[in-house]
């Protein structure tokens, strides 16, 4: 009898590569496991969940051993953990700088052309262009794909976001999309899709979770002004958030933050929200996000200023003592009308998500043209309806905008979110004006409203600053009656009276 040969093989077996497995084996597909430590690997297998899978799961305890076990052409899922991206202008492997690389480089003598590698990992984009086009060279196809959903999605199913090599796709494409998450009426529309060329897809994984940085923000000012403004209690803020998550609000991280404020320590009984440190971190791929739309010239500020909201809160020290020091306005509480403001709130929380996926959407569209990707950006959308942490109502609504304009230039001119934003401007402009006046920092929603009154100005004050660069730097300007604009210096000592 000959030995049995798995559809798939993951290599890394933490939290999202054994969910991942576990899945894969759940709609059908035999899955052969590697992982450095042997410690991981034997502890997955001992536990109930692991041994109920019979042999459709099998162990190794070597990349040749592992290798050996696959259908042909192999399909191999790596989840391991990223590092900041390889500064590399040749496509070449690092193996002693990446993880991933080093994985590459010791599979490849054991593979056949053809075969098939995946990064599932949040790895930079350009990692993965270098790769694709390394591998491509040596005849084996690879695939990066961005996952979303942390453990719970990859068990039950992630949002998936594959890209690289085209010919990749129809080789993994049954698996990928029978694990991912599904939408639609009937349930039948799996959020994963081929996402386009080389790095395309870890650039829209890293570009979600640089929405999934802004929309955490402004869920946050909303809970910041609304705890302090209104002294609202757990059990307020609780029902709030359930009563917006039944609204156009509707989506996972409203859900959660409902669930969040019910939750009691278990050591003192009381509310374990008030028992964590107000001080956040972050894995990279905000920071990525962000100084790629610098590098783009894009005004993806929301997600910039939720990273430097998450670095604030890091400098709990230095708030601490600078409380002690530095006064203005605190303390007070909003005297009209409550149940009015928490509409507001909501309102203007709406408004400002808007803006944070209208910035998204506009560095996808940019990107695509810089990296040369041919991006589907309504599908996009689609693939965050389900399984991922963004998803959210009222990305149908994304995906419809771009289905009637895929020229669309920014969210805030289709007709349902430009109804939208107007109609609940004054309330965002309400609410940013009272966190000024009583001194409840809301960075989100200033910027949302920010980037609004921006993005709709005929006229901004950059001409000041092009006159500015021009006198001390002689940087030239260009005319607003020069049909061209032209390029004009001034000697403004000289020029002036």
């Amino acid at each position: 009898m000959s030995e049995k040969l798995y559809d798939i093989g993951m290599v890394g077996v933490a939290v999202m590569g054994r969910n991942l497995a576990l899945n894969m084996i759940d709609h059908g597909f035999d899955v052969a496991l590697f992982d450095a430590s042997r410690d991981y690997t034997d502890s997955f297998m001992s536990t109930e969940e692991a041994k109920s899978k019979g042999d459709k799961l099998v162990a190794t305890y070597s990349l040749k051993e592992f290798v050996s076990k696959l259908k042909t052409p192999r399909r191999i899922m790596m989840m391991i953990k990223s590092v900041d991206p390889v500064p590399a202008l040749d496509v070449a492997l690092y193996p002693d700088k990446a993880p991933v690389d080093s994985v590459i480089s010791q599979l490849i003598p054991l593979l056949d052309k053809g075969d098939l590698l995946i990064d599932g990992g949040n790895t930079h984009f350009t990692d993965t262009e270098r790769r694709t086009k390394y591998l491509s060279k040596l005849g084996f196809n690879f695939i990066g794909t961005g996952v979303s959903g942390g453990e719970e999605g990859a068990r039950k199913g992630p949002s998936l976001m594959p890209g690289g090599s085209p010919e990749s796709w129809p080789i993994v494409k049954p698996i990928l999309q029978a694990i991912s998450a599904k939408v639609g009426a009937n349930g039948d529309v799996p959020c994963c899709d081929w996402i386009g060329e080389r790095g395309a897809g870890h650039y829209v994984k890293m570009l979600h979770n640089g929405i999934e940085y802004g929309d955490m923000q402004l869920i946050c000012d909303a809970y910041w002004i609304l705890k302090n403004a209104l002294g609202a209690t757990n059990q307020e803020l609780c029902e709030i958030f359930g009563a917006w998550n039944k609204t156009e609000l509707n989506s996972y991280l409203i859900e959660i933050t409902r669930d969040i404020f019910t939750v009691e320590d278990p050591e003192t009984g009381e509310p374990l929200i008030d028992k964590i440190l107000d001080s956040a971190g972050a894995k990279g791929t905000g920071k990525w996000t962000s100084q790629l739309a610098l590098d783009l010239g894009v005004p993806s500020s929301l997600v910039t200023e939720a990273v430097y909201a998450r670095c604030i809160s890091a400098m709990k020290g230095a708030r601490a003592r600078a409380s002690e020091v530095l006064t203005g306005a605190q303390g007070a509480k909003f005297q009209g009308d409550r149940e009015a403001f928490v509409e507001k709130v909501r309102r203007a929380l709406y408004a400002a998500k808007i803006c944070a996926y209208a910035q998204g959407f506009v560095q996808l569209r940019e990107a695509a043209k810089e990296y040369d990707w041919n991006l589907n950006l309504g599908r996009i959308a689609l693939l965050w309806r389900g399984g991922c942490i963004i998803r959210a109502v009222f990305l149908e609504r994304i995906k419809d905008a771009f289905d009637a304009d895929p020229n669309l230039e920014n969210l805030l001119l289709d007709p349902y979110f430009k109804s939208a934003v107007e109609s609940a401007e004054p309330a965002l402009r309400e609410v940013v004006k009272t966190a000024v006046e009583l001194g409840i920092p809301v960075p989100g929603f200033a910027t949302a409203l920010t980037y609004f009154d921006s993005y709709r100005s005929e006229r901004l004050p950059a001409n000041l600053i092009q006159a500015q660069r021009d006198y001390f730097g002689a940087h030239t300007y260009r005319r607003v009656d020069k049909p061209d604009g032209g390029s004009f210096h001034t000697d403004w000592l000289k020029a002036k009276k």
